[in-house]
C-alpha cells in the first residue's frame, strides 16, 4: 500500500510538472503583437542629438594672441574682444570675382569694422583644430587712428533645421510614389549637420555624401552611390540630377525646398515623424 502511494505521488508530481511547462512555454496571442511593435520601434530611424550650441548665428571666428570671437547673425555682427564686446549691424557681402573671398564693412556712430572671411583652410594655432575659412578682422574707433587687427579661424554653422530625416514628396512640381521608383521606396534621406555629412536611399539605391553650407546656400557634395539595376532607372537618376543641382534651400510647414536658384522647386521633401 505504501509503495502505490509513493508511485501516485510521482506521477501527480510528472502530471503537475508537465502541466506547468505547458503553462509556461504557451504565450498569449497578443504576444506577437507586443513583439512587432517593440521591433518597430527599434528598428525605427532616430536622429543623433545635435552636438553643438544653437545661439542662431551662421558664421563663427576666433583666434588666439590675443583671444577673441565673431559671430554673424541675421541682425548683427558681434566682435567680442578681451577688453570689449562690439556689436553692428550687419551688411551685404564684397565679393571677389572668384567667389573664394567676401569682404563685409561695418560701420556705426562709435566703429568702423571690415571682416574678410577668405575660403582658404587655416588651422588653430592652439588647439590644431582645422577650419575651412581664414578670417581677418580690423576695426579702429570713427575718427581714431589706431587700427587693430585680429587674425584667425572660421566656420559657417549650418541650418539646425536641416538636422533630420527626410522623404521626397515632390520633384520638379509632381507629386511622386515609390510605383515610380520601381516600387520598392521613395527616395530619403537623413542630414547631420555634427559633421555635414548625409545618407539614404535614392529610389533604386544606396546614396551618401557631403554637405556644403553658407548662409542661404545648401549644396550635396561628393555624392556616391551604390551600383544596383532596378526598373525606371531614370526617375533615380533625375533625382540625383536635381540633387546634385540643388543651391538654395527653404524650411517651411516641416517641408525641405531645394531649388537651384529659381522660383521653381525642382524637390520637396517631408520631414519624417
Amino acid at each position: 500500500m505504501k509503495q502505490i502511494i509513493t508511485v501516485s505521488c510521482a506521477a501527480l508530481l510528472i502530471f503537475g510538472c508537465v502541466e506547468k511547462k505547458k503553462e509556461t512555454t504557451s504565450e498569449p496571442e497578443d504576444s506577437e503583437v507586443a513583439a512587432d511593435t517593440l521591433q518597430s520601434k527599434e528598428t525605427k530611424r532616430t536622429m543623433e542629438p545635435i552636438a553643438m550650441k544653437i545661439d542662431g548665428s551662421y558664421f563663427k571666428a576666433t583666434g588666439t594672441e590675443p583671444f577673441w570671437g565673431l559671430k554673424f547673425f541675421k541682425d548683427k555682427v558681434e566682435l567680442q574682444t578681451m577688453e570689449d564686446t562690439i556689436t553692428t549691424p550687419p551688411s551685404e557681402a564684397i565679393k571677389a570675382q572668384d567667389g573664394n573671398i567676401k569682404m563685409f564693412r561695418m560701420q556705426t556712430e562709435a566703429t568702423q569694422m571690415d571682416v574678410i572671411i577668405s575660403n582658404k583652410e587655416c588651422t588653430n594655432a592652439m588647439s590644431g583644430e582645422v577650419f575651412p575659412y581664414t578670417v581677418t578682422v580690423s576695426y579702429k574707433s570713427t575718427g581714431g587712428d589706431e587700427t587693430k587687427v585680429y587674425e584667425g579661424c572660421g566656420s559657417y554653422i549650418t541650418d539646425y533645421r536641416l538636422h533630420d530625416i527626410w522623404v521626397l514628396e515632390e520633384m520638379n512640381g509632381n507629386a511622386v510614389s515609390k510605383e515610380e521608383f520601381g516600387g520598392r521606396d521613395v527616395p530619403n534621406m537623413e542630414i547631420n549637420i555634427n559633421n555635414n555629412r548625409f545618407s539614404g536611399y535614392s529610389g533604386c539605391n544606396r546614396m551618401t555624401g557631403g554637405i556644403f553650407y553658407e548662409e542661404d546656400v545648401l549644396r550635396f557634395t561628393q555624392v556616391a552611390t551604390t551600383r544596383m539595376a532596378c526598373p525606371n532607372m531614370d526617375k533615380e537618376l533625375a533625382f540625383l540630377t536635381a540633387l546634385n543641382g540643388s543651391t538654395a534651400y527653404k524650411v517651411e510647414n516641416n517641408r525641405l525646398y531645394l531649388s537651384n536658384g529659381s522660383e521653381e522647386n525642382m524637390l520637396v521633401f517631408k520631414k519624417m515623424d
